[in-house]
């Protein structure tokens, strides 16, 4: 099946503000980068994916998806996450695509296997909706919809009740897909302390870009 992988990114300088005691608006901004650079190879590397597509009004973050070779549309409304994936959903369906993937650009542990198992697990055609929970277990960190218009995504807090909830109304009976790569996402110092450990302990070839930012490495000196 064709799957079109879509990743919403916000501006560099509004992303990640409950960083703001830990981080500068630069250095906030070089994680952003790195990070959507780290899961945007992971993306373009996995043969089940068949277009990458970045939705966003932000210029560093359509050049970082030209030199990835992913696509991008402009995000012109800049209302949140949820409308920019919507943008995405359209585009998909425009395409002929039959699933959208829905991911971050703050996931950069995920790996192009990782994605490929995922998409490998949805293929009997069947309206599906996978959610692959964050690692609290209540956010969604991606969403595999097949067709790609299957529920609306209502990403933030809490989002995957909302999935759940979304899927059963449309008579769709949601899978809950754990992805351990792609279940650890940057929101708060804690959960940059935490990737900087996973990232010291792990395979220097994973996350190479968010490895090499000054905002990580200062996240282990706080």
């Amino acid at each position: 099946m064709r799957t079109l992988a879509v990743l919403p990114v916000k501006g560099f300088f509004a992303a990640k503000g409950r960083l703001a005691a830990r981080l500068e608006p630069e250095q906030r901004a070089e994680l952003a980068e790195a990070m959507l650079g780290d899961v945007l190879d992971a993306l373009v590397g996995a043969t089940e994916i068949e277009a990458v597509l970045v939705v966003t009004a932000e210029p560093r973050a359509a050049a970082v998806a030209d030199a990835a070779g992913a696509a991008v549309i402009a995000d012109t409304e800049q209302a949140g996450q949820s409308p920019a994936a919507a943008l995405g959903v359209a585009e998909a369906l425009r395409a002929g695509c039959e699933r959208a993937l829905l991911v971050p650009g703050d996931t950069p542990l995920v790996t192009p296997d990782d994605v490929d198992d995922l998409l490998c697990r949805s293929t009997s055609g069947l309206p599906s909706v996978g959610i692959v929970p964050d690692r609290h277990g209540t956010g969604t960190n991606a969403l595999l919809l097949c067709p790609a218009d299957a529920i609306a995504p209502s990403f933030g807090p809490y989002s995957r009740a909302r999935h759940v909830a979304a899927a059963e109304h449309a008579a769709i009976a949601p899978s809950l897909e754990p992805v351990p790569s792609l279940e650890h996402d940057i929101d708060t110092p804690e959960d940059l302390a935490a990737l900087a450990a996973r990232l010291q302990d792990g395979d220097p070839r994973i996350s190479p870009r968010t490895r090499a930012t000054t905002a990580l490495s200062l996240s282990t000196e706080a």
